[in-house]
């Protein structure tokens, strides 16, 4: 993987934990020689994420919609800035530029961010490795709902294997290393269950 998408919060969170752990991955990426691609905002985990790689010398590059720029105050030490129409069209850039997508904690736009990608894999239409990082066990109710989705029929074992996660930085980029796409469709019926 030569670059990740990082979805996560313009909000630092209650939790100091939170801010230090995105700094941190924004330094591990860069020490890793992978380049960085998130929303380019200098706000909240968003801005610690950036500033962690940039400040050792990691390739960050931003994307974000005309209509955020004031609200979201866009990182002015970037590699690049790419400004976009809308937030799918966000998304698909993110998409583009990305070998691998990692989720911090967030709100709604981190979620509605991270599930499309992950919806876009399970239809096929990327192979890349999606992982959580489960910060204090931020998103231990999320992946238990995913496991309720299986077990109601609403999602495969094997889509669920999709949506990696780990309580560290190093876990969550050993389980994407070694991730492999799943190659059935996505589809369920009576006779699969």
């Amino acid at each position: 993987m030569k670059r990740i998408a990082v979805f996560c919060g313009s909000s630092f969170g209650t939790d100091k934990l939170f801010e230090e752990q995105a700094y941190l991955l924004g330094k591990t990426l860069a020490k890793r020689n992978m380049g960085i691609v998130y929303g380019g905002a200098n706000v909240g985990l968003m801005g610690a994420l950036a500033d962690g790689a940039l400040q050792n010398g990691g390739e960050v590059i931003g994307v974000l919609p005309h209509f955020l720029r004031d609200k979201e105050i866009a990182h002015q030490g970037l590699n690049e800035l790419i400004l976009v129409e809308s937030m799918h069209e966000r998304k698909t850039k993110m998409n583009d530029l990305c070998d691998g997508v990692i989720a911090l904690p967030g709100g709604f736009g981190t979620f509605e961010e991270f599930f499309e990608m992950l919806t876009w894999g399970q239809l096929g239409l990327h192979k890349k490795p999606m992982a959580l990082l489960n910060i204090d066990g931020f998103y231990d109710a999320l992946l238990q709902m995913a496991d309720i989705m299986v077990s109601k029929g609403f999602l495969k074992e094997i889509n669920r294997q999709m949506l990696l996660s780990g309580n560290t930085i190093d876990d969550v980029l050993q389980k994407m290393d070694n991730y492999q796409a799943p190659e059935t469709g996505k589809w369920i019926n009576k006779e699969t269950l």
